[in-house]
């Protein structure tokens, strides 16, 4: 029987070891992740929408988490695409129908030039209390280092000219960017 129990004893101490070796070795890896990361904090934001009132949410966002020194980009798909456009961006509209929030009711919203006056209503309360508007938030995001980025379908799908986008907007990027500057990152939004 002392057989036996010295056999499972060795045993033990063999898996042990082992165990214990793995443990070191996944130690070593983690220094050596902790030594290459710069502590930086990481925020992905894709945008998809190209309305005036969701052209605000990603680019206040980003522009703030830069200012908090964050690696901060911002993936802009579909209709996401007009707020990087030079000419676009300044007229970015804003939908009356099935915004809960808009102080005129969809039965009143659905009419003909509802959205015109909406938009006018937004842009004159932007100018009254001083907003930024989409274009200095666009020019203060690349100022303090956010990348924006254009989807490459949505360039070649929509035909977009990248020669119209805000100069040092990133061009030409695919979907598995994104998804690598994602898996990165801290936070990751989808606007």
């Amino acid at each position: 029987m002392s057989t036996d129990s010295s056999t499972e004893k060795t045993t033990a101490d063999s898996s042990t070891a082992h165990l214990q070796e793995q443990i070191n070795e996944l130690r070593e890896e983690l220094a050596a992740v902790k030594r290459d990361d710069d502590g930086q904090k990481r925020m992905t934001i894709i945008a998809t929408k190209g309305t005036l009132d969701m052209a605000y949410p990603p680019l206040i966002l980003a522009s703030t988490a830069a200012a908090f020194g964050w690696d901060v980009t911002v993936f802009h798909t579909f209709w996401g695409l007009e707020m990087l456009h030079e000419e676009r961006s300044t007229e970015l509209k804003l939908s009356s129908v099935g915004n809960p929030n808009m102080p005129v009711p969809n039965v009143l919203a659905a009419l003909p030039g509802m959205d015109r006056m909406t938009t006018w209503m937004m842009n004159r309360r932007i100018e009254d209390n001083d907003t930024a508007t989409i274009e200095e938030l666009i020019d203060t995001s690349l100022e303090m280092g956010v990348e924006l980025q254009a989807c490459q379908m949505t360039q070649d799908l929509m035909d977009y000219d990248e020669e119209e986008f805000y100069d040092g907007v990133t061009t030409g990027v695919g979907a598995a960017t994104a998804l690598e500057h994602m898996a990165d990152a801290d936070i990751q939004l989808l606007v």
